[in-house]
């Protein structure tokens, strides 16, 4: 049986992968007989093979290793779905912010704290007019947030004509 090198890349969790490979191949070898001997062949008399296989302490701390390191891969892909989903909520806000704006310049009235339903969820808009040193744009500030959530999700600044909405 030959043993391939498993390699995974880099990153600050390769080293700890790389000894759980290591561990893994030691005991594949244990299992595995030397290749000159034969499962049939005689032993010497007066001789016990002492290395015949696993203890019973040695498939413990091996399986003991195996769910150590599937804690901590499952806690990883938690995170990482975690973290998806917070791009996902980010995008559409800016999304919900992005039409907002447009609705605006085209001379859709201001609605403040308005619900907004997009991608089958709820996102409230916070929308704010500021004057600016020319006196014909104003600035415009779209802020929005999840429904029933205070933390905005995303922000945009824009400018608008005063006369438009």
């Amino acid at each position: 049986m030959k043993i391939l090198p498993i390699t995974w890349g880099g990153g600050p969790a390769a080293g700890w992968w790389r000894g759980i490979a290591a561990h893994a191949a030691v005991a594949l070898r244990r299992l595995s007989p030397p290749p000159s001997a034969s499962r049939t062949a005689p032993r010497p008399a007066g001789r016990e093979d002492t290395q015949a296989g696993f203890s019973l302490i040695e498939a413990m701390v091996a399986l003991a290793v195996l769910a150590i390191a599937t804690v901590g891969l499952i806690g990883a892909v938690e995170q990482h779905i975690d973290s998806t989903r917070g791009v996902e909520r980010r995008a559409i806000a800016m999304w919900v912010a992005e039409n907002r704006l447009a609705d605006l310049e085209v001379g859709t009235p201001e609605a403040n704290g308005e619900r907004v339903d997009m991608l089958g969820r709820d996102w409230s808009v916070a929308v704010s007019r500021t004057a600016t040193s020319d006196p014909a744009l104003d600035r415009v500030t779209i802020t929005v947030a999840a429904a029933g959530e205070t933390v905005p999700l995303a922000r945009l600044d824009g400018f608008l004509r005063k006369d438009a909405a």
